[in-house]
């Protein structure tokens, strides 16, 4: 925990620097969430088809979800969700003519959640 999971149009690949934003998000994570930095988690997941209303093309889409333990307040997630936007806007410079929709949501973990770790 957290697990944070990034979905982007795969046209913003080359335009999502995704290695600084979740070096960025991270720390934000921390700081927040009260998180611990080794355990942060992010996947990008790269979608290869996103459809925006009944538009064919010209959009793209980027959510972000992280999923923390439960016990945080609503004001604590929100915090964290705004945070997570605001660094998708600096480390996303999407193409011109690009219609863009970014959202993000913090959610807790489901009471199941369980982990391992291997070395």
């Amino acid at each position: 925990m957290p697990q944070i999971t990034v979905d982007h149009s795969a046209q913003l690949t080359d335009a999502f620097d995704r290695r600084g934003f979740a070096l960025a998000l991270n720390p934000l994570v921390v700081e927040v969430a009260a998180a611990k930095i080794e355990n942060c988690k992010i996947v990008f997941r790269p979608a290869d088809e996103t459809v925006v209303g009944d538009a064919a093309d010209g959009h793209a889409v980027v959510h972000v979800t992280i999923g923390l333990l439960a016990g945080r307040t609503e004001e604590t997630k929100a915090r964290l969700t705004e945070g997570a936007l605001d660094l998708v806007r600096q480390f996303l410079k999407a193409p011109t003519g690009l219609a863009l929709h970014v959202s993000a949501e913090t959610r807790d973990l489901d009471d199941s959640y369980r982990k391992y770790e291997e070395e």
